[in-house]
């Protein structure tokens, strides 16, 4: 028997919580809903943990590194494995979405495509190097 399961939600380790959560929330469009109690230090005022949802999409970041042990620059070795992470969305209007991006001047790695599996799609990557790839099923 299947356990009764309904959605998942992705908890990505981000370097700087305040560009994580502004990349989210201008250019994607999430909300923030929930997060941890806010902290002042070294970083100013920020917090560990939020959840940032946009329709039906839910996503949780969380700071990388404790107070006080955060490299000044982000480990490149960790950036890079973060690249073996890809969230994909949904996204009916593919087109739109990217010239939106565009206009935002978000970095995107190629113009919409469609891929062997007949989904049109695009990608770009996150502050933190993660990539996210907005998808829909391509027409006739």
């Amino acid at each position: 028997m299947a356990a009764p399961l309904s959605g998942v939600t992705p908890l990505l380790q981000v370097f700087d919580m305040p560009s994580a959560v502004r990349f989210c929330r201008d250019v994607l469009g999430f909300e923030v809903v929930s997060h941890s109690p806010l902290i002042r230090g070294i970083q100013g005022e920020y917090f560990h943990w939020a959840m940032l949802r946009l329709n039906d999409v839910t996503v949780m970041l969380n700071t990388a590194y404790d107070e006080g042990q955060r490299p000044v620059a982000p480990d490149a070795a960790r950036m890079a494995a973060h690249a073996d992470t890809a969230l994909f969305f949904g996204c009916p209007d593919v087109d739109e979405t990217y010239a939106r991006f565009r206009a935002l001047g978000v970095t995107i790695q190629e113009s919409p495509t469609i891929a062997g599996h007949g989904m049109k799609r695009f990608t770009i990557s996150d502050p933190d190097g993660y990539h996210l790839c907005f998808q829909w099923a391509a027409t006739a």
